[in-house]
């Protein structure tokens, strides 16, 4: 309640100035002038026999207003529309508005009575997400059973969910599990059915999307980090135990719950698609369903609102790749599923990043790709590009063919002649170098006595090969007899064969 009492009582009972009035009343000079020249506007005499709300009533009459149809109240839903636009601002709008009613309301009258109309509106319409902005993913706590016809097997089927922030336009899909590759695919499948993509993703802390959740920097999964910058959007995850960072898909989620699974609660699929052509369907009425106290349905308000401010897709969709990292061989060769795959030899003993797609093998060293191969499924054999390998191999001149054969005759005759065949085996020797190595370190484990005697008998075998000459240590194969005619080892001299003396 204002001091009017007070200051009027000094005034005229202790004959005090406006500034001491102020002082002792600690408010402004300005307000207490102010009360006095009201008091002797209003007609009044002092001392008065008043309220206090009467006083204050007769010195603050409120404004009488003006006419309905010369300033009538705006429409709160267009305007709560309009802030999603990129760029509008309450401020633009009551501007808009004043054109329109020149006996206007004032903009903090604007301002207030606009937030009075959306704390009635439900907690997430009360969000303000820009148009275009934001797409929330997430998947739904239910799951739905597919029968396999033939087996009988019931297996339960994951539901991904995908909310546009401003509109709520809603997608949503079935797929066998949320690992990675299901993950990435339902996210390439919802920017197609959107027709452009948000310019940020929030999807959970979910293992595939997010590798190591943390508070201030997240580790985003490589292969989420590659479908992100194939289509140019940010990935923000939510936080931990903050619901409220996603709560769009979290009531979206609740949504498609509601009006999709649980109409189809009662029915029966046999197969994945069969059951996602019934998402489809229970989907479109979802979005076509108008809204409880908002204007229009999810997807009008897509189509004024997201559509425009979505950005384009590109030319091709996302292929899924799977990230790994490997080490390079001394070999200048890094090991894929078996198959072994050239890089710079200056990259040798670093570590790479590996993208796997289904026809490429690309290695990165420093975010910077160094190397990449059509992806071969023969295990045990090597891609070599020529431009990766080294001039007379000066920068690793102690891993050559010369060097492994002496090393191997410090073992015995036999495992020279071994080291020779297999590296004579090679389109290039150094192709043999990791097989080599291995072989020489078996001498660690069973002696030396008996690796010559394993490499005697594998070669008289015609065995020539690590796993051989493994397995016949292994089983101490080496000690038993061999037959004469089964003794003769490789030939000293053959038109295919070029010997340990082509080294040196």
């Amino acid at each position: 309640m204002r001091k009017i009492r007070d200051v009027l009582r000094l005034k005229f009972d202790a004959g005090l100035s406006v500034r001491k009035i102020a002082k002792s009343l600690s408010i402004g000079h300005s307000s207490a002038g102010d009360y006095l020249c009201r008091f002797a506007a209003s007609g009044l005499q002092w001392p008065i026999d008043l309220s206090d709300a009467e006083l204050n009533r007769r010195l603050f009459p409120p404004a009488v207003p003006a006419p309905s149809d010369k300033r009538p109240t705006p429409d709160w839903a267009h305007v709560h529309a309009e802030l999603r636009r990129p760029g509008v601002t309450l401020a633009l709008l009551w501007q808009k508005y004043r054109l329109a009613h020149p006996q206007r309301f004032q903009y903090s009258w604007f301002c207030e009575h606009y937030r009075l109309w959306a704390a009635k509106v439900d907690v997430v319409m009360r969000q303000e997400h820009r148009a275009g902005e934001k797409l929330f993913v997430d998947y739904a706590g239910q799951t739905v059973p597919v029968i396999d016809q033939q087996t009988g097997e019931i297996r339960q089927t994951q539901i991904f969910v995908a909310v546009l922030g401003a509109s709520s336009y809603t997608f949503a899909e079935a797929t066998w599990s949320q690992k990675l590759p299901d993950w990435l695919g339902s996210h390439v499948r919802c920017f197609a059915f959107l027709g452009g993509t948000s310019q940020i993703l929030i999807p959970d802390i979910l293992r595939s999307g997010v590798t190591k959740a943390h508070r201030y920097e997240p580790d985003i999964n490589p292969s989420y980090r590659d479908l992100a910058e194939h289509y140019s959007v940010a990935v923000l995850p939510a936080r931990s135990r903050n619901p409220r960072d996603k709560a769009k898909v979290e009531v979206g989620v609740q949504v498609v719950e509601r009006w999709i699974l649980a109409v189809l609660r009662n029915r029966q699929f046999f197969s994945l698609g069969e059951l996602n052509t019934a998402i489809g369907l229970l989907l479109d009425h979802l979005n076509q369903k108008h809204f409880k106290k908002l204007p229009g349905s999810r997807r009008s308000a897509f189509e004024a609102l997201d559509r425009p401010a979505l950005q384009a897709l590109p030319e091709h969709p996302y292929s899924y790749a799977e990230w790994k990292k490997v080490r390079v061989h001394i070999d200048y060769h890094v090991e894929v599923d078996g198959h072994f795959y050239s890089v710079p030899y200056q990259l040798v003993k670093h570590q790479l990043e590996v993208r796997l797609t289904a026809q490429t093998v690309e290695c990165f060293h420093a975010n910077q790709r160094v190397a990449s191969h059509l992806r071969s499924p023969h295990k045990g054999r090597h891609t070599t590009q020529i431009e990766h390998m080294p001039k007379s191999h000066r920068e690793h001149a102690e891993w050559t063919p010369q060097r492994l054969i002496r090393w191997a005759e410090q073992t015995g005759p036999n495992t020279a002649g071994f080291i020779a065949y297999i590296l004579e085996r090679r389109i290039h020797p150094q192709h043999g170098f990791r097989a080599c190595l291995g072989i020489l370190r078996l001498s660690k484990q069973h002696g030396e006595e008996r690796l010559e005697a394993a490499c005697q008998r594998a070669m008289a075998l015609g065995a020539c090969s690590y796993k051989s000459l493994e397995s016949i240590l292994r089983q101490g194969l080496e000690r038993l007899p061999l037959a004469q005619q089964n003794l003769p080892l490789l030939p000293d001299e053959h038109i295919n064969l070029r010997g340990p003396g082509y080294y040196h």
